[in-house]
């Protein structure tokens, strides 16, 4: 039986931490989905199209590379009713810290019941990329700084035609 992999996040913008990730679960996944989270009351620094180009630019390849089925959306919601929409019965989060681990052992709980064929698996983060979150690049990128160690270039570029600093593209 294939198995089908939902990844939600922001990916707001794409991180080397992302990339980490999306190795990881190409190894475990049949088919992977990436499922960005569309929240009305958050302002994004990337649109929903500029954040499905990028994952599609930077994630798609390293899934490919393993054998496995790649494809990217968008949800509002439930990210438990997006996994059902999907056909995922992986549901996939990182983990950072212990911080991290409280908070989605919480969400894990609740997900599971509303959403019991939907088996939440924590992968945690490389120690490389750990301290790298989008809202840290983004307010580095903000502020002129180089963030080309924490995004693939692809978005490195992106982040300086956004602000029109040296962000390291």
């Amino acid at each position: 039986m294939a198995r089908t992999a939902l990844f939600p996040g922001s990916f707001d913008p794409v991180t080397n931490g992302h990339l980490d990730l999306v190795r990881q679960a190409a190894r475990i996944a049949d088919r992977l989905v990436l499922a960005i989270g569309i929240h009305p009351g958050k302002a994004a620094l990337f649109t929903a199209d500029e954040r499905l180009a990028m994952l599609r630019e930077t994630c798609a390849p390293l899934a490919t590379a393993q054998g496995c089925d790649f494809g990217c959306v968008t949800f509002a919601g439930l990210v438990v009713a997006a996994a059902q929409r999907e056909g995922a019965t992986l549901l996939l989060r990182g983990l950072r810290s212990a911080t991290d681990f409280d908070y989605e052992m919480e969400m894990a709980g609740m997900n599971a019941v509303m959403a019991p064929a939907v088996q939440t698996i924590f992968l945690p983060a490389s120690p490389a990329v750990r301290p790298i979150t989008a809202t840290l690049v983004r307010q580095i990128a903000s502020m002129g700084g180089d963030v080309s160690s924490f995004v693939p270039p692809a978005v490195a570029a992106r982040l300086k035609e956004k602000f029109g600093s040296t962000s390291g593209a």
